[in-house]
């Protein structure tokens, strides 16, 4: 076997820093090939309904059309990550039974493609459809009742359930001097990615049907695309220019599939040109997934001493209108509505059920945010009701080595969960604080912020126009934790391939790595431009990446589940490693491909819940401070203390990045962001009306802290950690919220008028 050096933590510069600063990196919506067409999706509009006819004529007549293709183009009209559920197109004529449905406003109906964007535009105004309405289920506890099936072909909305059952509920309750139960209501979240969807496809040089786009797993991309249109997967290329942003958001299809089916059909008519789609901000909301909604009712008892003895949860969360990763998702929420402690006795249901709401899909954290707003909130709960400090109860439940999950199985080594606590607590020095106005639960004013408070406040909060009255503004600390899985869980099949190429005379002079990851914004080009060097032994400038591009590079899975850095660096690592053998064998080039599989996974059992649901996990722990206007409700945060363990900080400067950037957008998740959805329909698709944190919302101070306590099976001991500073925002702000008002809040986003409305409830501010 070959030793492999060891990996420095450098800060390097980003591989694609220039390209991006100077402007010359090209997104898809930037690719402008000659001769090109130009395309408009047109959207059902109809949260539920069935296409009874549909006339292109008017379409058709408008000059500058090319053609307009609908369900009845599309070779196999349906797709789906999960299950194919969904319909590429909406409409009578396609095999598919029940594809003259739209479930979802999102729904796609036609592709029109003409010389210009504008006659595109003016075609799709005109296409002339006939809709017979159907019940419209957007309440998921209605839809759990089957008065109305929404799939015809299903016996229930019920999606998926996932039960635990662990211990003796009776004895657990027993045992528990405290008993706290909630219920809490958890939002929809839009991605908001900087890059609306876009791309161009085309027939390459080989003849392979092309699609250049943004996404996050290119072989699933070509799988998916390669089924719709009934060919070979090898007759299909899928191509990652630079990627604007992804959080989950790209994971699912866009345009991949209705792209694919235009050039094809082109080509058939005898056509060979270049198209482009670019979707405007409004079609970007309303055609992709959110964060699924969710409602939780829950019940935790604990000994006078701070032992949790007792967990009962009912998780139910709204798929939307079809199946994308709510699966997956749930199956993340289930293992983590119980937080990153040993539960001797544990009873959950879980479940997600189909509505006509936008679909729910993957969004960083996957389940996890919403799992950790209600273990956290409940801990703190706890807390505050056996008058033990946070940080304290935290670590008399939190996993450690050997400790058994809900799932009644050891949670794997290099369980990190109660340093990164401690290291978190320490360094935001949460002994040494005062309590905020509400630890007495009165709400008083006796710790009323000063005038320079006030003048900080007036120059910071987003309310620029009313000055605070400093007798209204109120301090507070809160204290939240969790983990998050790395990579597949729940028995997916989980692999990452690498091809390390050796090139040079006597001395290797470049090496060349083939990967399909794709760069999203977070650094993993560089990431693994990092490992690569220090897997082979040469200097980083050596290194040249050919990333994401499925006709040169093999599968490496989604850049999902904080997997790619762990997944990239073994299969890079294996890579190399053989590499470097047929090297010093004398071949030149020196070739490997190496596939890395993990340790297995396992499913839910259907009963009980045991399983092995994941072989690696990162730990994340963090304090918020934060002064409230209990006046108007108004949130400043002042502090962000984030303590994040990622085994092995392969560039630290992209790390803090990433704990920077999640806990902006788990700000917008807690304080900001409100998706608001009626009857089946998003009212809000622009950023004037769906408010996402600016520089003078965002929490004013953010202190990383990266722990470095090596995974025992992580590449020179990283885990992945993109997700985890999310999760444990949301509810550290309500902690810190009750803190300086002692005042609980159950639902998020806390937006003024809700903290007002809640505060005025519990007697707090203006009478």
């Amino acid at each position: 076997m070959t030793t492999l050096n060891e990996l420095s933590s450098q800060s390097l510069h980003r591989v694609d820093a220039v390209g991006k600063i100077t402007g010359a990196a090209l997104y898809p919506g930037d690719i402008t090939p000659a001769n090109l067409l130009h395309g408009k999706v047109l959207f059902s509009e109809q949260p539920h309904a069935r296409m009874v006819s549909i006339n292109l004529d008017k379409a058709l007549a408008v000059p500058g059309v090319v053609a307009i293709f609908t369900a009845k183009d599309v070779p196999v009209n349906e797709y789906g990550l999960i299950m194919p559920d969904q319909p590429v197109l909406v409409g009578p004529g396609s095999s598919k039974p029940h594809a003259d449905i739209s479930c979802w406003e999102g729904d796609q109906v036609a592709v029109i493609v003409a010389e210009m964007e504008t006659a595109a535009a003016a075609a799709r105004s005109l296409i002339d459809i006939v809709w017979e309405p159907l019940p419209v289920v957007t309440d998921m506890f209605a839809a759990m009742t089957d008065e109305v099936i929404i799939h015809p072909d299903t016996k229930t909305n019920v999606l998926k359930h996932y039960k635990i059952r662990k211990g003796d509920m009776a004895a657990g309750w027993a045992a528990a001097a405290v008993v706290v139960e909630s219920e809490y209501d958890l939002p929809h979240q839009e991605h908001a990615y900087l890059q609306p969807e876009a791309a161009v496809s085309y027939l390459d040089e080989a003849g392979r049907i092309t699609i250049e786009i943004a996404g996050q797993w290119t072989h699933e991309d070509r799988e998916q695309v390669a089924h719709a249109l009934g060919v070979p997967e090898e007759q299909v290329r899928i191509i990652y220019p630079a990627i604007g942003g992804a959080f989950g958001g790209r994971e699912d299809m866009s345009l991949q599939i209705v792209m694919g089916l235009a050039v094809m059909r082109l080509h058939e008519m005898g056509i060979d040109r270049p198209l482009r789609i670019i979707w405007s901000r409004a079609e970007s909301i309303i055609g992709h997934h959110k964060r699924h909604q969710a409602v939780v009712r829950t019940k935790w008892g604990a000994t006078k001493a701070g032992k949790v003895t007792a967990v009962a949860a009912a998780v139910y969360m709204d798929s939307g209108a079809y199946a994308y990763t709510s699966t997956k998702v749930l199956g993340n929420f289930h293992l983590m509505v119980t937080g990153p402690y040993e539960i001797p006795n544990a009873h959950v249901d879980s479940y997600t059920i189909t509505t006509n709401n936008v679909p729910g899909g993957a969004f960083r954290g996957f389940g996890g945010p919403q799992g950790a707003f209600v273990a956290e909130n409940q801990m703190n709960k706890l807390a505050a009701a056996l008058g033990m400090d946070p940080v304290e109860l935290r670590l008399k439940n939190v996993l450690r080595e050997g400790s058994l999950l809900t799932t009644q199985t050891p949670i794997p080594p290099g369980v990190s969960m109660a340093e990164v606590i401690s290291e978190c607590a320490q360094a935001a020095q949460w002994g040494d604080a005062a309590s905020g106005d509400g630890a007495s639960g009165d709400g008083a004013s006796d710790d009323a912020a000063s005038g320079d408070d006030k003048a900080q406040y007036a120059i910071r909060s987003s309310l620029q126009s009313l000055p605070a009255n400093p007798q209204a503004l109120r301090r507070g600390r809160g204290f939240a934790c969790a983990l998050k899985n790395v990579g597949f869980s729940f028995a997916a099949p989980e692999s990452c391939d690498a091809i390390i190429e050796l090139h040079g005379a006597v001395e290797i002079e470049q090496v060349v790595l083939r990967h399909a990851a794709a760069e999203v914004g977070q650094g993993t080009h560089s990431a693994l431009r990092q490992m690569t060097a220090a897997a082979v032994g040469v200097a980083v400038e050596q290194v040249e990446l050919v990333m994401s591009d499925t006709a040169v590079t093999a599968n490496s899975g989604s850049v999902s589940a904080s997997r790619m850095t762990f997944m990239a660096g073994n299969a890079i690592r294996g890579a190399a490693e053989q590499a470097l053998v047929a090297w010093q064998n004398e071949e030149r080039p020196a070739v490997a491909h190496y596939k890395y599989i993990p340790p297995p996974t396992e499913m839910y059992d259907a009963e009980t819940g045991v399983c092995m649901p994941n072989f690696c996990y990162g730990y994340v722990a963090e304090v918020v401070d934060l002064m409230v206007d209990v006046e108007t409700g108004h949130i400043f945060v002042e502090r962000v203390v984030c303590a994040d363990d990622v085994g092995k900080a392969v560039n630290p400067q992209l790390i803090e990045g990433q704990i920077e950037g999640a806990i902006a957008q788990a700000f917008g998740y807690a304080v900001m962001e409100n998706l608001q959805v009626r009857d089946g329909r998003i009212l809000n698709p622009y950023f004037s009306q769906y408010l996402i944190p600016g520089i003078r919302d965002v929490p004013d101070r953010v202190e990383s802290l990266i722990m470095e306590i090596p995974s025992p099976i992580g590449p020179w001991g990283a885990r992945g950690m993109a997700e985890m500073p999310f999760l444990p925002l949301a509810p550290a702000i309500v902690a810190a919220l009750h803190d300086a008002t002692g005042v609980w809040f159950d639902e998020i986003p806390l937006l003024p008028y809700r903290v007002v409305a809640r505060l005025r409830r519990e007697g707090v501010g203006s009478r």
